[in-house]
């Protein structure tokens, strides 16, 4: 597994090649990275020696060669190739597909043992919490959103069931979105049921965010579908469900300040038989701005997973679990 030397010495490289067509050649044992002008010119854009290289995220389409895969495979470097929605559709790590003690650590840990999922969704809360102050608003919806949290957060160190985690989490989120959605016509959040455009642009960003943390789970080996808070569900990537709770932030806050900046606008949407669709030509805009918030945590998100992953495989205390703070 990747060692705290590996994040002081290596880095995760990330290509885009959504914007302009670029090619990746392996030349004197490094990565040459090169733009393509027009059908007989490339431009050379960077060389990475692979010893330098963590792990090599390629957005986009691209051609993976052989001489790539095996300089990969020599120098230890994770290889996955991204969707524009930052979806992997192909992934490549030697470390990573041999670790069967932490997928057996997964299937064997207790159902109901949910100290771990608290620790999750104390986090997400805190930052939900966070979010609110930062917005400065004095008016009552907010004051009282941030008294919901604080009881929230205060309320999950006294709780023993799962069924009243989920209602924390539930209570938590309602006034959270009420209070920091309050500007836009803010009704209630309905995934994936396009019923306004807000939530539409949250299905958007949420799923990008699911993707982009579903990459760096599978650089450490874990069985995606078996999470400490979401259930095994038939086809659900149950633990990137649960990972990505400390993150929503992220693409909440993005969302707030597009709207506010006219990046994202209600314009963008027309109604298809009583469902909100974001216009097609503006898919690629809106991935762009949620991949830019992303990407700027690229190795807090990396330093996360390494530390959740040394903390369940150790069984430590969940005081130890890693916190995301925005």
């Amino acid at each position: 597994m990747f060692t705290h030397k590996d994040i002081e010495h290596r880095t995760i490289f990330v290509i885009n090649c959504v914007i302009k067509e670029r090619n990746m050649r392996v030349q004197s044992g490094e990565l040459l990275l090169e733009e393509v002008i027009d059908d007989n010119k490339t431009k050379t854009l960077t060389k990475m020696p692979f010893q330098k290289m963590l792990a090599l995220f390629v957005i986009g389409h691209i051609s993976v060669t052989t001489p790539l895969i095996e300089k990969c495979k020599q120098f230890g470097v994770a290889l996955v190739v991204m969707k524009p929605t930052l979806r992997p559709v192909f992934f490549w790590s030697d470390s990573a597909e041999a670790n069967y003690l932490l997928r057996k650590r997964q299937h064997l840990f207790d159902e109901n043992d949910i100290s771990v999922a608290k620790a999750l969704i104390q986090n997400k809360i805190s930052n939900q919490l966070l979010m609110l102050k930062n917005t400065r608003k004095q008016d009552e919806q907010t004051k009282h959103a941030i008294e919901i949290c604080s009881d929230c957060i205060e309320n999950i160190n006294y709780i023993s069931e799962y069924q009243e985690l989920m209602g924390i989490e539930g209570l938590a989120s309602k006034y959270f979105f009420s209070a920091y959605f309050q500007d836009y016509e803010w009704r209630n959040r309905k995934p994936r049921a396009k019923c306004d455009e807000i939530n539409v642009i949250m299905d958007i960003g949420y799923t990008i965010l699911f993707n982009f943390i579903e990459s760096y789970l599978r650089l450490f080996g874990f069985d995606l579908y078996v999470g400490v808070f979401h259930r095994m569900w038939f086809k659900r990537k149950s633990l990137v469900c649960d990972i990505i709770e400390p993150f929503r932030c992220i693409i909440d806050r993005t969302i707030r300040t597009a709207l506010g900046r006219k990046q994202f606008q209600m314009s963008d949407f027309h109604v298809i038989k009583g469902e909100y669709v974001l216009k097609r030509e503006l898919n690629a805009d809106y991935h762009r701005v949620f991949f830019d918030a992303l990407i700027n945590y690229k190795t807090e998100v990396f330093k996360y997973v390494q530390r959740y992953y040394r903390c369940f495989m150790q069984n430590k205390n969940t005081e130890d679990y890693p916190k995301f703070i925005p």
